[in-house]
Formats: C-alpha cells, structure tokens, sequence
C-alpha cells in the first residue's frame, strides 16, 4: 500500500490560513488534496476587509470555499490562528471527518496537528518550505506549496530547453541523450544524508533476503520524514526515483490481477 492509498479516501476538514498562503496556489493544492480524500469541509480563515484580500473573492467562489471572517484586533497580532485552531477543536468533538488537511507555513499549528493525531485524525500539512520544522513533523505528511507550483506551471520552458540541449548533443557526435542527462541532473540533488534514509529505510522493512515491499517503503519514509516527496527530488513516483539512484534492484512480481504488479527493491550487493 502507497503512502497516498494510506491517507486515501478519507473525510478531510480543509482549513486554510490565508496569512500564510497566496490566492494563485488554491487551485493546485485542492488537486492535490483530492489525492487524499474528500474535502467535505473547506473554509479559510483571515481578515476580508483588508484589501490585500480582494483577489480571494473569484477563487472562494469557484472552489466553493468558505471564507471565516476574523478581524485584526491588534496590530501585528494574528488572529486567524486561534479563530481555526478554535474550528478545528470543534470539527474534532462533532467526529464527522477522518483527518485534517491544514495549509498553513506557521509553528503556531503544531500544537493543534499533535492534539488532532492523539485522537487518531489523519494529519496533513501544506505549506511554504519557510515552514519550521516542528510543525512539519507534527504532520503525518506535509507537502510544499513550491513543489506543487511548480508541477503546475507550463512545460514550455523545459520542452524547449530540451530541444536544445539535444541539438548541441547531435552536433557534438554524444550518444547520451537529453533525457538521460536530465536524468542525471535530478539524482544530483539527492544529498547523502536522504541517501543514508533511504537505505536504512528499506532495511527496516526488508524481509530475510533483503527484499522490500516499495509500498511499505514509501510508508516508513513518511514516518520517519513527514515533509518526504519524490517531487522534491524532481521525480513523480518514488520508483523512478529508487531506479535513477542506481543502488537498488527493482522486481515486479505478478498479483491475482494481471493489471496490478508489486515491486520489490532491494540494495545491490
């Protein structure tokens, strides 16, 4: 079982800062929420007399948000914390979702993400990667609103980028391709500390002869990291990031359902 089949198909309560996040990321974020389950309560908390809040009006409405109005009693006090920290308490008591989704880049959640996982609620967290690390941790997933921009912005760029590199690759009489060396690019970023993660990890769940289960893989991972996503590395699964590593080898075993195959990896001797 993957890490999103595991946080899947759950009842979310969506509660967003709107201090902490832009108006241009709600249409991706709810995309990604929608991998989890189903939002059946969507609200966002911030000032809606201030003007910087006028571009929210279109986005509220066409995702079917609804806005909580809480005013700034003090300058350079926020409020819209303790207003959603006080919602979520009482979504909790009334027991009518399985989780939590909150989007937010602030420490002042972490409290609140504990308090809701002890009484055995999902826990997901959207933010910046400003996002300190106690509250990252305090989730059972958190996911960076830049990783998920960018897997929304036009491919263009990199399209044309590409042709070009595989034109100077032609003319240069190399037989590495564009794609190969775009490859090599991205395993370039895995530093050796996720390295090291990523090895005890499967470790950890290895059988005897030192195969493990890619799903329970991915699963310990997030335990051990929260703030783990295959897209921060440049990689949309975590298989084609194991296999770019080139320390692991990859089975595919056949299941009762010809469609579905179960991949296996283990360390390379």
């Amino acid at each position: 079982m993957s890490a999103v089949q595991e946080l899947s198909d759950l009842r979310l309560a969506v509660l967003i800062d709107a201090d902490n996040v832009s108006a241009k990321y709600v249409k991706v974020l709810l995309e990604e929420i929608a991998r989890y389950g189903t939002p059946t309560i969507k609200r966002i908390y911030g000032d809606w007399t201030q003007s910087t809040a006028s571009g929210w009006k279109k986005v509220l409405l066409e995702n079917a948000i609804t806005p909580i109005q809480q005013y700034r009693y003090t300058t350079g006090k926020n409020a819209t914390d303790s207003a959603m920290i006080i919602d979520a308490m009482d979504i909790l008591y009334e027991d009518k979702v399985d989780g939590f989704c909150i989007v937010a880049s602030d420490s002042d959640y972490t409290r609140l993400a504990l308090r809701l996982r002890e009484s055995g609620k999902k826990v997901l967290g959207i933010g910046e990667k400003k996002t300190p690390q106690p509250f990252i941790v305090a989730c059972d997933k958190f996911i960076y609103l830049e990783i998920l921009a960018k897997s929304a912005e036009p491919e263009e760029k990199e399209e044309h980028e590409e042709r070009e590199e595989k034109s100077r690759e032609e003319s240069k009489g190399r037989k590495k391709t564009a794609s190969a060396k775009k490859t090599e690019q991205k395993v370039s970023k895995l530093d050796k500390k996720f390295i090291k993660l990523l090895k005890t990890t499967v470790e950890d769940v290895a059988d005897e002869n030192g195969w493990a289960f890619l799903g329970e893989v991915g699963n310990m991972l997030l335990k051990k990291q929260p703030s783990f996503d295959s897209r921060n590395y440049g990689f949309s699964k975590l298989c084609p990031l194991i296999r770019a590593t080139g320390l692991f080898e990859i089975d595919q075993r056949d299941t009762n359902n010809r469609q579905i195959k179960h991949i296996y990896i283990r360390a390379k001797q």
